[in-house]
């Protein structure tokens, strides 16, 4: 069972709050699941990108509580499921702490390992690329999470 889901990017302002919400969202019936995000070079206590929180409402979910946290190895070790945009967000992570190997994945674990680009600084384009992923890849998650 994965009853404490952990999202991952860099800046934590971006796709892993996207990809938290959207999980948080879709798996809101999972009343005892935690869905939560951090990055490895986080913006600490930033709020959401501006862009991200809009697509995000737009779709019916509110972020503008976010505030982007650091990962550490607390939380690593707490999480059951640890989803990283891209590869070289895994490898960070298998550094600081060897024993998330067989707990942490791509987002796009299903979509045959496809990362999700960083729309940081980008037009709206890159953003709406970068939801639309998150979601297919959400989607491809929910066999495995919705049980």
């Amino acid at each position: 069972m994965f009853n404490h889901i952990l999202v991952v990017c860099v800046g934590n302002i971006c796709r892993s709050p996207m990809a938290e919400y959207l999980l948080r969202h879709k798996l809101s019936h999972k009343t005892d699941m935690t869905i939560e995000s951090a990055g490895i070079g986080a913006l600490v206590d930033k709020p959401a990108d501006e862009t991200a929180k809009a697509i995000l409402l737009e779709n019916g979910m509110d972020a503008s509580n976010h505030k982007a946290r650091q990962i550490t190895k607390d939380m690593l070790a707490k999480a059951d499921l640890i989803l990283a945009m891209e590869e070289k967000h895994l490898k960070h992570l298998y550094a600081m702490a060897p024993q998330v190997r067989g707990k942490a994945f791509l987002m796009g674990k299903w979509l045959n390992d496809q990362p999700v680009p960083d729309p940081y600084r980008q037009q709206r384009p890159a953003f709406e690329h970068a939801y639309k992923l998150i979601d297919q890849a959400t989607d491809a998650w929910l066999k495995f999470l919705d049980k």
